[in-house]
C-alpha cells in the first residue's frame, strides 16, 4: 500500500489593494486569494501568497517584486499589521496582507 504524499497546506488570504494598483483588480479595493504551500514547504509564504495573486490578477506581482525578487523601495507590505520585508516569511491562517505605495511630491 502506497503512503500519500500530504496535501499542501491551502490558506484563504485578504489582500488590501492601494488605489495606485487596483486596475489590476478591476478596481477593487480588496480581494481574497487562495494560497497554497510550494511543494515540499509546510506552510505558505509571503512569496506564495503574492504568486497567487498573480495568478488571478496577471501583472501585478510585477509591479511589487522586482526582477531580482526583492520588493519594490516604494512598496511596503505588512502581514496582519506587521511589516514583512522577506518573501519567505510566513504566512499565518487567515492573513490580511496590505500593500502601501509609496506617495512622493514636492
Amino acid at each position: 500500500m502506497a503512503i500519500a504524499a500530504p496535501a499542501p497546506s491551502v490558506m484563504r488570504l485578504a489582500v488590501l489593494v492601494p488605489g495606485l494598483l487596483r486596475s489590476y483588480t478591476a478596481g477593487a479595493d480588496r480581494v481574497d486569494v487562495e494560497v497554497a504551500a510550494a511543494a515540499g514547504a509546510g506552510s505558505p509564504t509571503l512569496d506564495d501568497g503574492l504568486a497567487a495573486l498573480d495568478r488571478d490578477f496577471p501583472g501585478l506581482r510585477f509591479r511589487i517584486i522586482d526582477e531580482q525578487d526583492h520588493i519594490r523601495p516604494h512598496i511596503k507590505l505588512f502581514v496582519n499589521a506587521t511589516s514583512a520585508r522577506e518573501l519567505a516569511a510566513p504566512l499565518p491562517p487567515a492573513a490580511t496582507l496590505m500593500i502601501v505605495g509609496a506617495l512622493s511630491g514636492g
